[in-house]
């Protein structure tokens, strides 16, 4: 019985092994060539505790829209070289409301970008609070 479960299907077997293989290879030479970065080649950190959330939208007025906590801690990483050059007036945090019901959650996800080659670590809070305007009279 033991000896059917590793023979039976055994072609089947070998090529899912040679897929798989193929698969992993493939993978790891595009992220070896994209240049994505590993752990341990990320470089200098920089963390700005004081970053402003803009709000904005494709569609929508959103200057009456507001956000809590109005700024957020972001930690990123890159080279030496560019780290020690980066100024914070280089890295935007935003809250994009496209989309955005006012019956659904009022959370929306903080997206940050940074210059090339600068690696967002984290974003604290992740989230905030959207706060639309009160109603008109």
């Amino acid at each position: 019985m033991l000896r059917n479960f590793f023979t039976k299907d055994s072609g089947w077997k070998l090529f899912s092994l040679v897929l798989a293989v193929a698969i992993w290879v493939t993978v790891h030479r595009i992220l070896t060539e994209t240049g994505v970065p590993a752990p341990s080649d990320l470089g200098d950190t920089v963390t700005y505790g004081d970053l402003s959330v803009q709000v904005v939208s494709a569609s929508a007025d959103v200057h009456d829209f507001r956000v809590a906590p109005t700024t957020v801690k972001v930690t990123l990483s890159g080279p030496g070289e560019i780290m020690d050059k980066l100024q914070a007036d280089k890295v935007h945090a935003v809250v994009d409301l496209t989309g955005f019901q006012l019956d659904g959650d009022m959370h929306c996800p903080v997206d940050v970008t940074a210059p090339p080659h600068v690696t967002v670590i984290s974003v604290d809070p992740p989230k905030v609070a959207v706060i639309p305007p009160p109603p008109k009279r």
